[in-house]
C-alpha cells in the first residue's frame, strides 16, 4: 500500500511566481535531497519530517482543507518528486474535483516528473544556478539537463508552464546567460507562460543593478520575464 509523508496542508496566498496573490491550498511533502542556502522551509527537508498517511487519509485531508474559491492546489516541499507516486495519486484525486493542480519542483529527476505531469495542470520548473550550493559543483550540469527535460515534457503535454530561477548575490551574469541560452534552445517564448527571476530575501539578496542585468539577459528571449520577490514574506503569510 502506498503511503505519503506530509509535512503540512494549509491555505494561504500564493507568494511566488506569476500566479502570486491567488488563494491556494498548499500540500507540503516531506523530504528533499538538496540543501539550497536560501531555502525557507528547512524544517521539511528531512525525509522523516511531518507525518505518514495512507493515500486515502491524505486525499481526505485535502478534501477537508479545500476552501471555497481556491484557485489551485499546490504540491510543494521539500521536493515533491521525492514522493512522485504519491503526488501523482493526490493530484489525480484533486483533478477529479475540478480544482487545478500545481507542481513546483526543482525537476531533478525527469523519469519521476513524467509520472506526475499527466495529473498536473500548471507547473513551475525551477532551474538552479550553480551558486545555489545545493549539490556538488560537478553535479550541477546533470540537474540542469534533467530540469530541461522536464520543461520539454511539460510543454509537449500542453501544460501551463512557468520557469523560475532564484537569484542571489552570488549569481553571476556569465553562467546565468549560459543557463538561459540553454533553456531557450529547447523551448520558445510561446511555449512558456512566464519566466520568473526570484531574488533571495534577506541575507544573500542581490542588488537592484544585478537584478536588472539578469532581467536584460532573459529579455531578448522572452517578453514574459518578470522579477518577482516573495509576496508571502511581505504580508506575513506562511
Amino acid at each position: 500500500m502506498l503511503n505519503v509523508r506530509l509535512y503540512e496542508i494549509f491555505t494561504s496566498i500564493e507568494g511566488e511566481g506569476v500566479l502570486f496573490g491567488t488563494k491556494t491550498l498548499f500540500v507540503r511533502l516531506a523530504g528533499c535531497p538538496f540543501g539550497c542556502y536560501y531555502c525557507d522551509t528547512e524544517e521539511a527537508l528531512p525525509a522523516d519530517s511531518g507525518e505518514e498517511h495512507t493515500m486515502e487519509e491524505a486525499c481526505r485531508m485535502i478534501d477537508d482543507a479545500i476552501q471555497p474559491n481556491t484557485y489551485k492546489v499546490n504540491f510543494t516541499g521539500g521536493e515533491p518528486l521525492v514522493q512522485h507516486e504519491a503526488v501523482a495519486g493526490m493530484a489525480r484525486h484533486v483533478q477529479s474535483s475540478g480544482v487545478p493542480t500545481y507542481l513546483e519542483s526543482s525537476c531533478y529527476d525527469a523519469d519521476r516528473f513524467r509520472t506526475v505531469i499527466p495529473h498536473i495542470d500548471i507547473v513551475k520548473v525551477e532551474f538552479k544556478t550553480a551558486d545555489s550550493a545545493f549539490v556538488e559543483e560537478g553535479q550541477h550540469p546533470r540537474i540542469v539537463r534533467s530540469a530541461t527535460e522536464c520543461l520539454r515534457a511539460a510543454v509537449d503535454l500542453g501544460r501551463e508552464t512557468y520557469i523560475k530561477v532564484v537569484a542571489g548575490e552570488g549569481t553571476k551574469p556569465g553562467p546565468f546567460a549560459e543557463l538561459v541560452g540553454g533553456i531557450f534552445s529547447e523551448v520558445s517564448n510561446d511555449d512558456i507562460s512566464g519566466f520568473v527571476i526570484q531574488p533571495v530575501t534577506g541575507p544573500g539578496a542581490p542588488t537592484l543593478d544585478a537584478l536588472l542585468e539578469l532581467h536584460d539577459i532573459v529579455r531578448p528571449y522572452s517578453n514574459k520575464v518578470r522579477v518577482i520577490p516573495q509576496l508571502h514574506k511581505a504580508i506575513g503569510a506562511p
